[in-house]
């Protein structure tokens, strides 16, 4: 998996990335709930774990702002007020599960694959936006009811760009979870624009709200309008 761990105190984010990528998930750190926000609109994760104690934008505004922004990931939010009532503002922020400090790692792991779990029962129905429909079991897509004719590489960027559409998925994403590549090159970011460009034909050519939409300088999004 890919997680998101947005932690301040340095022990404690050196602590859960050497844990994390001991049981070979990728972990990417941010330090503030600024940069957090930031990473959140330009990549995609599995998994956020959330302290809730951060300089300037504290867990709570992060936690509320992502879920008002459309980013779905769980989240597991990591701290140490304990109170019934934190729990409750916790998870009624948008939490997906809250694992008071201290914790055993084991803990945190089992939390972990608890959340995933959950959010895959969630996908196991197709993606809907607007009049676009994907089914992933069948891997047939419809606009307006009418089937749409891909190729293999052509629905795996659709159904990538559907799992998180309203979120901006960057270059460099679209990379590593679509074409498995390890790094970009001209060459990629070719084969991406020729693949998008094929998409918007087959997809958006004969309807009057365009679904895919290109960030300058970032990436590409799915959502109902440009906005």
């Amino acid at each position: 998996m890919r997680l998101l761990v947005v932690e301040d105190e340095q022990k404690v984010a050196n602590a859960l990335r050497e844990g994390l990528e001991g049981e070979g998930d990728e972990v990417v750190v941010e330090r503030t709930g600024e940069d957090a926000l930031e990473r959140m609109t330009h990549d995609t994760f599995d998994v956020i774990l959330l302290d809730l104690t951060l300089p300037g934008c504290d867990g709570l505004q992060v936690l509320s702002t992502c879920r008002e922004r459309g980013v779905e990931t769980p989240v597991v939010v990591l701290t140490a007020r304990d109170t019934l009532e934190d729990r409750v503002i916790g998870l009624d922020s948008g939490a997906d599960d809250y694992l008071v400090k201290p914790f055993a790692f084991a803990e945190l792991l089992a939390r972990i694959r608890a959340v995933v779990r959950r959010g895959r029962v969630t996908e196991t129905g197709p993606l809907a936006v607007d009049s676009l429909e994907i089914d992933r079991a069948t891997r047939q897509v419809t606009r307006a009811g009418r089937p749409v004719e891909l190729t293999a590489k052509e629905f795996d960027l659709l159904h990538y760009l559907a799992r998180y559409a309203r979120q901006v998925v960057s270059r460099d994403t679209l990379v590593r979870e679509v074409w498995r590549e390890t790094a970009r090159s001209t060459t990629l970011d070719n084969v991406i624009d020729v693949h998008i460009s094929r998409l918007r034909r087959k997809i958006d050519s004969d309807h009057p709200v365009k679904l895919i939409h290109t960030v300058r300088g970032v990436g590409f999004v799915l959502r109902e309008d440009a906005q």
